[in-house]
């Protein structure tokens, strides 16, 4: 592990498997890449490494947050428009509210941190929210967006003997622990007639998993945008599979407590996001103009994947609960976490949010 710091403070911990970057120095959390598969030992390093970051890091969970929204977010949601353009700060002032921002690889991280209390709001794909429910996380799920067919795939390299899904059998695949693409892969295989035991997963941040796949480590590679639209720019690849035929959602988290605390900030964000949603939609090129610089990719990379996703908020709908719930009955049936889970039991319904949301429309 290693630690940085700029000049104006900015602190950062890295590991071999993730970075935690902090936009302000406010302190610093813990990333702890989860590489285990028994379902039993996966809610165990879950609650080993939030109770870890608890200990070493008390500022994040004593520390004076009155006032302030700390939202975590990664490069390829909508979050990070709002942070490029500083729309949230705006929205948020007029009642009295800073902004805090936190930049996370992967779902499964922003989800330690919200449980461990190091930040209020996050935004992750449907499978992270699964595996933090399933090892005891504290979050509700306050709204939701619409995950895009295309944005994510099963891809090898273009002169890799693999044509189909059905040639995984055996193969060593990277992947990002309990994200959407341990989802994707379990049911590309499962349409190929193989079972995940068939497969040998190499649970890998998307970082190192690229490293691995340009090294030949691995045979194929399973991630999504900006990571997949980068690939598919510098390196010579062929999809395999992507999200097609297999709806899902993305969503939008809190803590129970923020959002039973503070619904209305929870309802002006996610007015928010509704409302930037609609103008990225409508201007993906102005987006990707606004970003690229931010992220560190190239533009066009950018507005490749920005062209992908149908970005905006929606409420948490008996729709999304029950395709959310199909998600998660996949990982029980795959023994990949220990129980069946309610969905429903984690989802947050405010009158307030929901009317925000529609009035946005």
């Amino acid at each position: 592990m290693r630690r940085f710091a700029d000049s104006s403070g900015t602190r950062a911990v890295v590991t071999r498997g993730a970075a935690f970057v902090i936009d302000r120095p406010h302190g610093v959390s813990l990333v702890i890449k989860l590489a285990v598969r028994s379902p039993l030992r996966i809610v165990a390093a879950w609650l080993a490494s939030l109770l870890f970051a608890l200990a070493a890091f008390p500022s994040f969970a004593q520390g004076d947050t009155d006032k302030v929204l700390r939202v975590g977010y990664q490069k390829a949601g909508l979050l990070a428009v709002l942070k490029a353009q500083g729309v949230l700060e705006q929205k948020l002032k007029p009642l009295g509210y800073r902004v805090e921002w936190f930049e996370f690889p992967a779902g499964p991280q922003l989800l330690e941190a919200l449980n461990a209390n190091s930040i209020d709001f996050g935004y992750t794909g449907a499978p992270p929210a699964v595996f933090a429910q399933a090892g005891g996380v504290h979050f509700v799920y306050v709204g939701a967006e619409p995950a895009a067919a295309h944005n994510e795939a099963i891809f090898v390299k273009a002169d890799s003997p693999l044509r189909t899904p059905a040639d995984l059998k055996g193969k060593r695949i990277a992947l990002q622990k309990g994200s959407s693409s341990h989802y994707l892969l379990l049911e590309a295989l499962k349409k190929a007639g193989l079972r995940y035991e068939d497969v040998q997963p190499v649970y890998l941040a998307p970082a190192d998993a690229r490293a691995a796949f340009e090294s030949g480590n691995v045979d194929a590679w399973v991630v999504w945008d900006p990571y997949y639209a980068a690939a598919q720019a510098t390196l010579k690849v062929r999809t395999l599979a992507d999200f097609a035929g297999f709806p899902t959602n993305n969503f939008y988290e809190s803590t129970r407590d923020f959002a039973q605390q503070h619904p209305d900030i929870v309802a002006a964000v996610l007015s928010q996001l509704r409302a930037t949603g609609q103008w990225v939609n409508a201007h993906p090129g102005e987006t990707a103009a606004l970003i690229a610089p931010k992220v560190g990719l190239d533009q066009a990379i950018v507005e490749t994947w920005v062209r992908r996703v149908p970005y905006g908020a929606t409420p948490v709908t008996d729709n999304v609960i029950a395709l959310q719930q199909n998600v998660a009955d996949a990982f029980y049936g795959a023994r990949l976490i220990p129980q069946k889970l309610t969905v429903r039991d984690n989802v947050w319904q405010n009158k307030a949010a929901v009317e925000s949301l529609n009035s946005a429309r």
